[in-house]
């Protein structure tokens, strides 16, 4: 299968990433495409060497690729340091949708003292609440609901059936995946004599720029202070970020990721999906925190983190579970041991 583009020629896609080139510059591509499937006037990329077999072959009329592998490209070429990340800049730039002029649907209900900005996309039976200010070139698709006073910024796009709650800051660029809610109440409650009384949730979400929130993603708003997800930040699909959280700029989570209230994580942080991370704690900057971990504690300096055991077959499981289970009763046994060994070393 291969993705439709613009056309452009090589220098023009060179460009856009400072690259050199092999072949003619004037060459024309209007489609992207994989090396085993790519065909005449398609772009591709090598990045894995699991895929180097297809290079050797591929049809594609220009591969963007590493100065190491150009010998074994028989096409044109964008040579680079990092194919993978030029691929997705070259992809945004072939792919990006014209600027459109603004369309508002019929069935769209839109309340007093709207600002809307030009070039707008309103999709149907979308409801925009009171003094809510939707800027240039933001697009609201089918089914979104926009609560009072909402900022959104110059070129966002919320998909399909996006809530956003009242007096929620979502910045330029972002992009919203379809059921992501936005500003909903965190889990904020009181005992009282056996029962549970709800804590008014009074804070808000301010959203940085260029963060994209995947589908059906929840975003609490705080207790009384904001939760911030700032600039750059990537979340993935069914992640929950509970009240008063602070995400630092560039940090990534994958997805079915936890984060409980009061969490602060680091700038360029990487959290991979099931994670768990317990509230009122600290993430340092530049911490990697592997697939399905238990962050129980704070983390004050970057590197690599894991928790878990990983997959084993049953009965052997079984068997380690009990040992785990006994690592304390050993590890008095051990400590006794070592203290008359240091007796009689000492006698």
């Amino acid at each position: 299968m291969s993705i439709s583009t613009r056309q452009a020629s090589l220098q023009e896609l060179a460009d856009i990433v400072g690259a050199t080139i092999k072949g003619d510059p004037n060459t024309l591509i209007s489609g992207i495409a994989t090396l085993e499937l790519a065909q005449q006037n398609e772009l591709s990329f090598f990045s894995n060497r699991k895929y180097h077999k297809f290079l050797k072959i591929t049809q594609a009329t220009v591969v963007i690729l590493h100065a190491d592998d150009l010998a074994d490209c028989p096409s044109n070429a964008i040579v680079v340091a990092d194919p993978y990340l030029a691929y997705a800049k070259i992809a945004t730039w072939l792919t990006q949708t014209p600027i459109q002029k603004t369309q508002i649907a019929p069935s769209v209900i839109m309340a007093d003292n709207v600002q809307l900005g030009e070039n707008s996309l309103i999709g149907a039976n979308v409801v925009i609440g009171e003094n809510s200010n939707i800027s240039n070139n933001v697009s609201l698709h089918a089914g979104c609901v926009i609560g009072k006073n909402v900022t959104i910024a110059n070129n966002s796009v919320l998909y399909a059936n996006v809530s956003v709650y009242d007096n929620v800051q979502i910045g330029e660029q972002c992009i919203i995946h379809s059921g992501a809610v936005i500003g909903s109440d965190g889990f904020g409650i009181a005992n009282e004599k056996g029962q549970w009384l709800k804590v008014p949730q009074l804070g808000t979400v301010i959203i940085g720029d260029k963060v994209e929130v995947g589908a059906n993603t929840t975003i609490d708003r705080g207790a009384i202070e904001d939760t911030v997800i700032e600039n750059g930040v990537k979340l993935d699909n069914l992640i929950q970020i509970a009240h008063n959280v602070h995400i630092g700029e560039h940090t990534a989570i994958a997805g079915c990721v936890g984060v409980a209230g009061s969490s602060t994580i680091g700038k360029q942080c990487a959290i991979g999906g099931g994670s768990g991370i317990l509230g009122h704690l600290t993430i340092a900057d530049h911490v990697h925190i592997t697939a399905t971990s238990l962050v129980t504690k704070s983390i004050k300096e970057s590197g690599v983190y894991s928790s878990g055991t990983p997959l084993q077959e049953n009965a052997q499981w079984h068997k380690n579970f009990i040992r785990f289970k006994q690592l304390d009763k050993m590890a008095r046994r051990i400590s006794e041991l070592e203290k008359k060994l240091n007796k009689i070393a000492k006698t």
